[in-house]
């Protein structure tokens, strides 16, 4: 009989969580199949075919995907190193965060494909010009990446132990730019630090540059991390965050990240993403996109999290809307948390055109 009872209750649960949730991994499917069927999406709104998607970034820089493919072809980090000089401390350093991270995660990419040799021309950087404050940001950025690619790793606090120290002197050799100290953000988060810690090294940060969206999406994911297991707190850090925002900020978007970071791995209520929390979350998003500087680095990145959720929220003309403005690139949150990013990102988007369609 309580062999019965246990087997009741897996039923139970198989049909609460798997069924639901192979549902919805068909409906992405059927959604993407549909939209083909109904429409070429490709011709009639200007979409990039999967095959030309582009991962490395979330928006377009072609001088960084043109350091990046020299340093790939050639293994010659000058025009890294040039792109970056070229790319300064205050006045860019929105720009300057996004592009240590691309040439960091190029170099971190590289080494994963072809160990050992991957990657050498940022060795190459940093033996050759080791005074380059460029090229210790974009060291300190790779050993956190590649770090946090392994955690389970024996050298995982080693690795980051040694970003802690390249962090330091990328802060010494460009002592205005804030991109050390927001590295220094995730070395912290992946060593686990006190907040107390983490605090002192936000200070630091916000002292220097206090509405950098990066930095906040840094210290976001501090205060998002299990070992502090407080949703309330990381959305009361993006809440007060977007409440003391200046004018034509991205930082009103911040909540909507939050949210994301929270979202249940089940989600069983259809309206979830038509609630008040995730709706109030959107519409600030929005009004940041609205607002914001059309060539700011980081909106991109802001219009793929607006459309995944608008599309979720089955407003689909308003989603259709902010992927125009993306599409072609989408090495950004969320679909780089997914195992198939592509096909990830044009599911969605098959489903924002058959919704608008419809509606």
């Amino acid at each position: 009989m309580e062999f019965l009872f246990i087997l009741l209750a897996v039923v139970i649960v198989c049909g609460f969580l798997v069924v639901p949730a192979a549902r919805r991994r068909r409906a992405l499917q059927d959604a993407a199949a549909g939209a083909g069927a109904a429409v070429d999406p490709y011709g009639a709104y200007g979409f990039v075919p999967p095959e030309r998607l582009d991962l490395r970034l979330p928006g377009p820089d072609d001088d960084l995907l043109a350091a990046v493919g020299e340093a790939r072809r050639t293994q010659d980090w000058k025009p890294a190193a040039d792109l970056l000089s070229r790319t300064p401390a205050g006045s860019a350093d929105e720009l300057r965060w996004q592009r240590v991270q691309t040439l960091a995660g190029a170099a971190a990419q590289e080494l994963a494909e072809s160990p050992g040799t991957g990657g050498v021309w940022l060795r190459h950087w940093r033996v050759v010009a080791p005074e380059d404050a460029g090229g210790a940001a974009v060291q300190a950025e790779f050993l956190v990446q590649q770090a946090l690619r392994n955690p389970s790793s024996q050298d995982y606090r080693m690795i980051l132990e040694e970003a802690r120290t390249v962090c330091a002197e990328a802060a010494r050799l460009a002592p205005d730019d804030v991109v050390p100290h927001i590295v220094a953000l995730n070395v912290a988060r992946g060593l686990g630090a006190s907040e107390a810690e983490f605090q002192s090294l936000w200070e630091t940060v916000v002292s220097r540059a206090p509405g950098h969206m990066g930095a906040h999406l840094a210290a976001l994911r501090y205060w998002s991390a299990s070992w502090h297991g407080s949703q309330d707190r990381a959305e009361d850090f993006a809440r007060r965050a977007a409440a003391g925002a200046g004018e034509g900020s991205l930082l009103p978007a911040l909540p909507l990240f939050a949210v994301h970071d929270h979202l249940p791995d089940v989600q069983l209520v259809r309206s979830l993403f038509q609630s008040a929390v995730i709706t109030d979350a959107i519409e600030a998003a929005q009004f940041a996109v609205l607002h914001a500087p059309q060539d700011h680095p980081v909106l991109p990145h802001v219009r793929h999290l607006l459309a995944w959720f608008l599309v979720r929220a089955e407003r689909y003309g308003e989603a259709l809307e902010q992927l125009q403005k993306v599409d072609g690139h989408i090495g950004a949150i969320p679909w780089t948390y997914e195992q198939d990013p592509v096909a990830a990102y044009t599911a969605f988007r098959a489903m924002a055109v058959a919704g608008a369609q419809r509606g």
